[in-house]
């Protein structure tokens, strides 16, 4: 493993993302940065971190044995490894809000934001990507969000939880490698924040619907029972799970 620390940078990804223009940097190059001016999550929103108090990190993971319509399992993988890297700090109720939330009780403690890497239409990279409240005591405008200090009340050593995530994440992207793909699948899915249970989203254009989730398919796809028994699969794009 190669770890970069930077004391501030415009974005960990991005500078991950620069270096595989040029060449593949080594499997496992880490970059960690004490504050990101221009931290992205999904869909293009903006990650807030308060400088020195978070993890704001970036992961390049060769890959070698997936398909690019497999691309969704390296996600279930990193949710799953940031999880259970997690669980050493007794957090309580655990869990991961399609597509790749980690939630502790009920709110965003982790955000995850995957860029792969395709060269002559093959995948052969993924930069992995995770905003990781730690210390953080105050979110402006963010009723959801919460930080490993706020639900445990203590002051947590980053470079602790950043070694237990990185460890978990060896961990799991190895058994990517090994072709783990169903165990993967179904753990990620045991995780999944309200499955099985009556719940309510929002479409693209701010419709709300009744529905209930039912799993996953192997391209990322939410499944959801709604009305007449009918069972449907949305992408990321099309559908928000409200909390």
């Amino acid at each position: 493993m190669y770890i970069i620390k930077l004391d501030a940078i415009d974005s960990t990804n991005a500078y991950l993302k620069s270096m595989t223009s040029v060449t593949l940097p080594k499997d496992f190059t880490v970059v960690a940065s004490e504050v990101q001016t221009k931290g992205r999550g999904q869909m293009g929103t903006f990650w807030q971190s308060e400088k020195g108090k978070n993890l704001t990190v970036s992961v390049f993971k060769r890959v070698n044995t997936l398909n690019i319509d497999e691309q969704f399992f390296v996600s279930m993988a990193v949710s799953l490894a940031i999880c259970q890297g997690l669980k050493k700090f007794r957090l309580p109720k655990l869990k991961i809000k399609w597509p790749n939330d980690i939630l502790s009780e009920d709110k965003k403690i982790c955000g995850i934001l995957i860029e792969n890497v395709i060269k002559n239409n093959s995948y052969v990279g993924s930069v992995i990507g995770f905003g990781l409240n730690v210390n953080q005591k105050f979110f402006y405008n963010l009723p959801n969000a919460s930080s490993l200090y706020l639900l445990t009340g203590v002051l947590q050593d980053k470079d602790e939880v950043l070694s237990e995530v990185l460890n978990k994440l060896k961990l799991y992207l190895g058994l990517l490698d090994s072709g783990e793909l169903a165990a993967i699948k179904e753990e990620y899915q045991s995780q999944l924040f309200r499955i099985h249970k009556p719940s309510t989203f929002k479409t693209q254009i701010g419709e709300t619907f009744s529905g209930i989730i039912k799993g996953i398919d192997n391209d990322g796809k939410l499944r959801i029972l709604i009305e007449d028994d009918i069972i449907k699969s949305f992408n990321f794009k099309e559908v928000n799970l409200l909390y």
